[in-house]
């Protein structure tokens, strides 16, 4: 059996234009697929991006860049209202595994985190269950020491920690939401292919949407993904409108997506 550490993108769960805009039909058939495949015995941790429950406020309160002494008071109190919007979140899908007879954990990272990057101080060791018990945790505003006193910690940054420091790791999947694995060309534009295996010597073609995406989007996926491929020799980044591939992928170590290699 298979330990999985898996990213389901804020875009694919959330309409990031649009504040606090569950799209719950794509929660519950991800999570019945990773709910199914858990029963099976395969292990996973579970990452969850913010989308419109923590991106827009973030980006209107730049707490991305910390403590700004003009906007303080107006950025604490997002700071508390975004992280209570990713509890609200985090509890959709919480409730979508429940539905599937799952039993989760989660771990939000305001509780036990400090700092921001891959370079984060917090205790992973929660991460690592015996039991059959899924782990979630999810992007989120974390402290950080100094006048800059807050920032965001991508659920990126978390993957590439948790991929790298808990034992017996097999795959690395990111599930996107407006596309099947990483493209020649933007999505949208014609001509645009799915590239099948990917390594960082290779150019990425994408956008980033600074006036939704606090935190690096495709880039900081790609980066992070490389990073954790010198480490797990299957990482993948696909479809998430299409969770099937996830089943695909485990049963015969192939799928539609991109593959990163080093």
């Amino acid at each position: 059996m298979n330990k999985i550490v898996i990213k389901i993108g804020g875009g694919l769960i959330t309409d990031k234009s649009t504040y606090k805009s569950p799209k719950l039909d794509i929660i519950k058939s991800v999570a019945k697929v990773i709910s199914k495949l858990s029963v099976d015995g395969h292990k996973f941790i579970v990452i969850h991006g913010a989308g419109s429950y923590g991106h827009l406020d973030s980006k209107k309160w730049s707490l991305a860049t910390g403590a700004d002494t003009e906007r303080i008071d107006g950025q604490r109190k997002a700071v508390i209202s975004v992280r209570n919007d990713m509890l609200e979140l985090n509890k959709l899908l919480v409730d979508a595994f429940s539905i599937n007879d799952r039993q989760t954990i989660t771990f939000p990272p305001s509780d036990w985190a400090e700092g921001i990057g891959s370079n984060f101080n917090g205790d992973l060791s929660g991460f690592n269950r015996k039991d059959n018990t899924i782990p979630i945790s999810f992007g989120d505003v974390v402290d950080r020491n100094g006048p800059l006193e807050f920032g965001i910690l991508s659920g990126d940054n978390l993957m590439v920690r948790i991929s790298k420091e808990i034992p017996g790791v097999s795959h690395c999947i990111f599930l996107l939401g407006d596309t099947p694995g990483l493209m020649t060309k933007p999505p949208n534009e014609p001509g645009s292919e799915l590239i099948n295996c990917w390594s960082s010597s290779e150019n990425i073609v994408g956008t980033h949407s600074s006036n939704q995406d606090v935190t690096g989007g495709i880039f900081l996926k790609t980066e992070s993904a490389v990073e954790i491929c010198h480490i797990i020799p299957e990482v993948w980044i696909l479809d998430g409108r299409k969770p099937e591939r996830i089943t695909e992928l485990l049963l015969t170590g192939k799928t539609i997506g991109t593959k990163i290699i080093p």
